[in-house]
């Protein structure tokens, strides 16, 4: 794998988040537009949502845009951590919408108004189908790079058709149940704002994890100390850090070798090491290894 490969890979996802953005531009003109046609605030706190999908899907655009700048002076290890920004931006985002809309459906609650129209129920199911779509290609897209910020740009869609299918079960409930039914609606969109939260949280978590250099996957660093041990003239291995910048990962090993060896003879074994580890796993973009006497 070349070494542009993770630049190459983040001009995959920046595409696939604004293909996002510009569907969910679609999506909430048509929920707004038809919930205030049809009398469901579920729908147009669907549409609402949809809305600030498209801030988070633009924020995440942003955040894999910036977080390939190669490294330069001011920034040595590059930009990566713009994409972990992104992603908590995103979860914060989903917190607050589900905040507002649930104050909101409780309001919505109190209120007498009329029920839903019928023709709710076909947009809503529209929507489920696109979005649930695009969760599985944000998805898969956000696995293969290892993203944090489209991991919570796909589970941000899998969001909104949650939402959809609450507020598809509340108006039906409202239009099978008749009068007396009507608030059926609003608890939809209240279930839908727990959904929300909860969606926000689990974005949340792992990205201020990321952010403040948490230990990735314990068989990462597994896979560095044997490809290091593998290199000519390593006698063993002592510390191993890692710890992830976006997409990529940075490296800081201690390697034992023979005492007696010259400083130059020292400083080929460490090339050797930092080669066999980024030979092995392209996606580690520097080693730092410190030589050890034995």
């Amino acid at each position: 794998m070349s070494q542009s490969t993770p630049n190459a890979a983040l001009s995959g996802g920046t595409r696939i988040a604004l293909v996002g953005a510009c569907v969910n531009v679609f999506l909430a003109l048509s929920k707004v537009v038809a919930g205030l046609v049809g009398n469901s605030y579920a729908l147009i706190a669907d549409g609402v949502e949809s809305t600030l999908d498209i801030f988070g899907s633009l924020v995440v655009w942003a955040g894999l845009r910036y977080a390939a700048i190669p490294p330069d002076e001011t920034h040595p290890y590059g930009h990566g951590k713009a994409e972990t920004l992104a992603s908590i931006a995103v979860g914060a985002l989903l917190l607050g919408t589900a905040i507002l809309l649930a104050i909101q459906s409780v309001r919505e609650i109190l209120t007498p108004h009329h029920a839903p129209a019928p023709f709710t129920l076909l947009v809503l199911l529209l929507v489920i189908v696109v979005k649930e779509t695009l969760f599985r290609t944000v998805l898969a897209q956000s696995d293969a790079l290892g993203s944090a910020a489209l991991h919570s740009d796909a589970w941000h869609h899998r969001a909104d058709a949650i939402t959809s299918a609450a507020a598809f079960v509340g108006i039906s409930v409202a239009l099978i149940g008749g009068p007396g039914y009507e608030s059926a609606d609003d608890y939809g969109a209240l279930l839908a704002c727990c959904i929300i939260a909860f969606n926000g949280i689990r974005i949340l978590g792992p990205a201020i994890n990321e952010a403040m250099d948490m230990a990735p996957p314990p068989e990462i660093e597994h896979s560095v100390r044997e490809s290091a041990v593998l290199a000519d003239g390593v006698l063993g291995l002592e510390k191993c850090k890692v710890r992830k910048m976006g997409i990529e990962f940075y490296v800081d090993i201690h390697v034992l070798v023979d005492g007696e060896l010259s400083v130059r003879e020292g400083h080929a074994i460490a090339h050797a090491v930092k080669d066999a580890i980024r030979e092995r796993m392209p996606a580690i973009a520097d080693v730092l290894v410190h030589i050890e006497p034995l």
